[in-house]
C-alpha cells in the first residue's frame, strides 16, 4: 500500500478552513487546535485517538498497532472534512490520521472542530469521528507482547 507523505495541518485558519492529512509523522493536537483558530470561535472540541495497550477482543497484551491507508485514504478522509464542515456555524474542521507504526499512547487519529458555541462544536466532532471510523479505508495490525499480531476487523 502505498503510505501518504507526512503532513500537519497550517495554522492559522480562515471562516470555514478544512484542513486534513494522512500522516506517517506524529500528530500534533496543538497545531490541528492552531488550524481551527477563527476570531468568532467560542468554542473548539477537540478527539484524540491514541493506541492503547489492550484490546478486550484479544488475547494479550498490545505493544504497537501499524496502520496502512488505501490510496484513496486522503481524498475520502477531505471529503469526510468538507462535509462536516458544510454548515456555516462551523469556522473549521483539521482531521488528520496517522499510518505506519505507533507506540503506546502515541495519537492515531485528531480531529478538531470549532464553531461560536461548544454543542455544536461536540456534535460536529463526534459525528466526523465516527464518520471516519467507519469510512475510511484505513486498516490496522495489532501487535502483540509475543510477537504475533491481529489484523483489527478482519473477522
Amino acid at each position: 500500500m502505498a503510505e501518504a507523505s507526512p503532513a500537519q495541518p497550517p495554522a492559522p485558519a480562515t471562516r470555514g478552513a478544512v484542513t486534513t492529512a494522512i500522516s506517517t509523522t506524529t500528530l500534533d493536537v496543538a497545531r490541528h487546535v492552531a488550524a481551527v483558530a477563527h476570531p468568532r470561535a467560542g468554542a473548539v472540541a477537540t478527539f484524540v485517538g491514541q493506541v492503547r495497550d489492550h484490546d478486550p477482543d484479544v488475547r494479550g497484551e498490545v505493544v504497537a498497532l501499524v496502520y496502512s491507508a488505501h490510496p484513496v485514504a486522503a481524498d475520502v478522509l477531505a471529503r469526510l472534512a468538507a462535509a462536516a464542515a458544510d454548515d456555516d456555524a462551523v469556522l473549521g474542521v483539521a482531521a488528520s490520521h496517522r499510518t505506519g507504526s505507533l507506540t503506546v499512547g502515541e495519537p492515531a487519529i485528531v480531529v478538531a472542530v470549532s464553531t461560536a458555541h461548544r454543542a455544536l462544536a461536540f456534535e460536529v466532532c463526534r459525528d466526523l469521528v465516527e464518520r471516519i471510523k467507519a469510512e475510511l479505508p484505513v486498516w490496522k495490525r495489532e501487535v502483540l507482547a509475543d510477537g504475533s499480531h491481529v489484523w483489527v476487523g478482519s473477522a
